[in-house]
C-alpha cells in the first residue's frame, strides 16, 4: 500500500512538474532535498532550508527556517518562494498543512525504497529545469545500485546488529533504510521482522541472537554515544573484533551520496564473512 501511495504521490508531482513553470525561488525543508538539488545543478535556486543542512558546503550559508520539530512559517513566507519541497515523514504535519493552505506551491518528497532516490532526483530535474543533468545522475545511481546488488545480495549471509541508538538501545527492522541496505550487503538481520521499522530491543535480545558484527553508524558531524559491547565476549563480534563504523550522514540520508555508504558497509560485512569463513576451515 505504502508503495502504491508513494507511486500515486510520483504521479502527481510529475503532472505538477510539467504545467507550472521552473521554480525559481525554493524552499527545501529537509536535508536530502538540498542536497539533491545540489546534485543536478540547481542549488542557485535555494532560497533557504532546514537546519543539519550542510552538504554540500554551500548549503551551509543557507537561511535557516527550522527543523524537524518547528518551522517558521511566516519567515517562509517572508522570502516568497515558488516552490516549497517537503519531507512527508521529517516535517511537522501541522506546519505543512498550514503551509498548503496559505496557498504555497509545496510537493512532499518520501522516498520509501532505495530505488525512488533515482525518480525523485527525475522529478526534481522536472521541477527546475535541469532535466538533463538529472538524468545523468539518476541513471548513475541505478547503475551503481544494480551493480552492488549483484556483488553482495546473492553472498553467504553474515549474522549482524545494527546499532541505530545506544539509550534506548534500537536497531533497524522491516522497510527501514538501513534494513533495506542491510538485505543488499547480504547480512542477516535476526530483527528484521521486529515490529515498527525502527525498534527498541533489550540487551537480552541481543545477547540470544548472537551476532557476527555489530554495526555502529556514526558521524563526524554529529558524535553520538555507542554502547560500550566490551564486556559482553559471549558476543562472536566481541570475541573476535568483528566491528563496522559506517558513516551515517551517508547511509541515513537518502541521496546519491548513500550508495558511498553502503559501498563501505557491504564491504565491512564482507570482510566479516570471510573472517569466520576462514575460522571454520
Amino acid at each position: 500500500m505504502k508503495a502504491l501511495l508513494w507511486f500515486a504521490a510520483l504521479l502527481a508531482w510529475q503532472v505538477q512538474a510539467q504545467a507550472q513553470p521552473h521554480a525559481q525561488r525554493i524552499i527545501a525543508l529537509s536535508p536530502h532535498l538540498v542536497e539533491q538539488l545540489y546534485s543536478i545543478g540547481a542549488g542557485d535556486r535555494l532560497v533557504a532550508a532546514t537546519e543539519h543542512a550542510d552538504y554540500p558546503a554551500a548549503a551551509k550559508q543557507l537561511p535557516r527556517v527550522g527543523n524537524y520539530m518547528q518551522l517558521n512559517v511566516e519567515q517562509i513566507l517572508l522570502l516568497k518562494p515558488d516552490l516549497v519541497l517537503a519531507w512527508t515523514d521529517g516535517n511537522p504535519p501541522g506546519d505543512i498543512s498550514r503551509l498548503r493552505a496559505l496557498g504555497l506551491n509545496l510537493v512532499e518528497s518520501n522516498p520509501r525504497q532505495l530505488q525512488d532516490i533515482a525518480a525523485e532526483l527525475r522529478l526534481l530535474g522536472q521541477l527546475t529545469g535541469h532535466q538533463a543533468q538529472a538524468e545523468q545522475q539518476a541513471s548513475l545511481f541505478e547503475q551503481q545500485l544494480s551493480a552492488l546488488k549483484q556483488r553482495y545480495q546473492r553472498q553467504s549471509k553474515v549474522r549482524v546488529f545494527y546499532e541505530l541508538w545506544a539509550d534506548p538501545l534500537s536497531t533497524v527492522a522491516n522497510q527501514a533504510w538501513p534494513q533495506q541496505q542491510l538485505a543488499l550487503c547480504g547480512a542477516e538481520n535476526p530483527f528484521a521482522s521486529a515490529t515498527g521499522d525502527y525498534p527498541t530491543v533489550g540487551l537480552e535480545q541481543v545477547l540470544v541472537s548472537q551476532p557476527q558484527l555489530i554495526i555502529q553508524p556514526d558521524s563526524e558531524q554529529e558524535k553520538r554515544s555507542l554502547f560500550d559491547w566490551s564486556r559482553w565476549t559471549e558476543l562472536p563480534a566481541v570475541k573476535y573484533q568483528q566491528f563496522s563504523k559506517p558513516d551515517s550522514d551517508l547511509l541515513h540520508r537518502t541521496t546519491t551520496r548513500m550508495l558511498q555508504g553502503v559501498e563501505r558497509l557491504c564491504q565491512d560485512i564482507d570482510k566479516a564473512r570471510s573472517f569466520y569463513q576462514k575460522l571454520a576451515q
